[in-house]
Formats: structure tokens, sequence, C-alpha cells
């Protein structure tokens, strides 16, 4: 995958963006009388959306500093077994993703931009990996709520397959959502709760400031 930071990458999706939010009717965006920086969170709209990314902890730490983002739990879906635990999703025998469902307003962050954060936070060109992370359960998935985000994230993979954003073809999956299954407690808001250990410093800590870095101005207010 080319760097998230690359200028093509950035212009593309960014490109991308700008034509499909200009379609899209006021309540669908941010609210012009709201001072810059300023989240407002309408509880009575609140849309979800479930991504597969690799190892859950990673795409929660991301998605928790997005601002318009309500909530981000995360757990498993698009498997066979019912309540599966957590060893037997990494096992790889029950086929189901770890995933992070994303509660989020419409109002403030768009589904093209959800995407857009999903799909430069992660090589979607692996198939059924993310770096050492190897095995089904890491897949690359959107799992769609409505046909808005079916179709959202149809054309953005299209799109970014035809610019050539990427070194390979997109081998992400977009599939219905499912069943989805809470992962077991200390799962949830695993990075902020164990920001010292190993893994968090080596892989979740350097995806993260990326992050912050290519999408400052798209930050929760306090992460900025």
């Amino acid at each position: 995958m080319r760097s998230s930071s690359s200028p093509t990458f950035i212009t593309l999706l960014t490109g991308l963006l700008a034509v499909s939010c200009a379609g899209q009717p006021a309540a669908e965006r941010s609210t012009s009388d709201t001072p810059a920086g300023t989240a407002v969170i309408n509880l009575a709209n609140m849309d979800t959306i479930t991504l597969g990314a690799g190892c859950f902890w990673c795409v929660e730490a991301v998605f928790q500093e997005l601002n318009g983002v309500v909530s981000v739990t995360s757990g498993y879906m698009g498997g066979h077994v019912k309540n599966p635990s957590y060893k037997e999703v990494c096992a790889g025998t029950t086929g189901h993703a770890e995933v992070a469902q994303v509660v989020f307003d419409p109002s403030v962050v768009s589904v093209d931009e959800i995407l857009e954060v999903f799909w430069q936070t992660h090589d979607p060109t692996t198939l059924n990996r993310q770096g050492a992370d190897v095995g089904t359960q890491y897949r690359s998935a959107v799992f769609h709520h409505n046909d808005l985000q079916r179709q959202r994230a149809e054309h953005y993979k299209a799109e970014l397959d035809r610019s050539g954003a990427f070194r390979g073809p997109i081998v992400t999956e977009i599939t219905p959502a499912t069943t989805f299954y809470l992962a077991e407690d200390y799962h949830q808001n695993y990075y902020a709760e164990n920001g010292e250990q190993g893994y968090c410093q080596m892989v979740i800590r350097p995806k993260l400031e990326k992050f912050r870095k290519v999408f400052a101005d798209k930050l929760k207010p306090q992460e900025r």
C-alpha cells in the first residue's frame, strides 16, 4: 500500500469526497451555523456502520478520535457460529471478522468521510491479513447497515481500484451487516486503557499518530 501521507492518495480521496458531499442535502453535512471544530451530536439521528480492518484494537483507537463518532464497540461479525469467543475467532474456524461497530452522527461526519478514514488507515489489498496479523478474522470488510452505505462503499472501492491508489487490487469485502457479537470486556477501549502494552506501542500508536496527522481537521476538538 502507498503511504497514507502520499499526496496522490490524499488528493484522490479528497477529490472524490468533495464531489460526493457537494450533492448531499445540508442535513447530511455539518451545520453551517455551528462554530468550526464543534461537534453537535443529534441523538435522534444516529447511524451505524461496522468495519473490519485487522485487529479491532487498532480500528477502535482510530475511530474513537474522529469528530462526529459517538461510540466504537469491538466485536465479531460475518461468521457462522453463535456467541463466538475471542479464542474461537482467533482460531479462524468461526468465519467471523474482528470488527468495530461505529455509531456516528451523519450531520457531523458523513458516510463518505467514515469510508475515507477506513481506507486510509489499513491495507485493503492484503487478503485476510494486516501486517503480522494473519487469518480470515483480520480481513478487510465493510458490513453495511443501509443501502447508502453499500452504494458509497462500492463506489469508492471501484474508484480507488481504477485510480491505482494502491499497488494491488482492493479485496475489501462489502456485505450486509449480520449479527454483531460483542467482544469480551477487556477488548473494549483497549488502547486507552493499555497504551503502554507492547502491541499498543509498536502497532497501534504509529497508526494512530499517522491518522492524527493526515486527518488533523477531522479529529474531535479535545484530540487536536
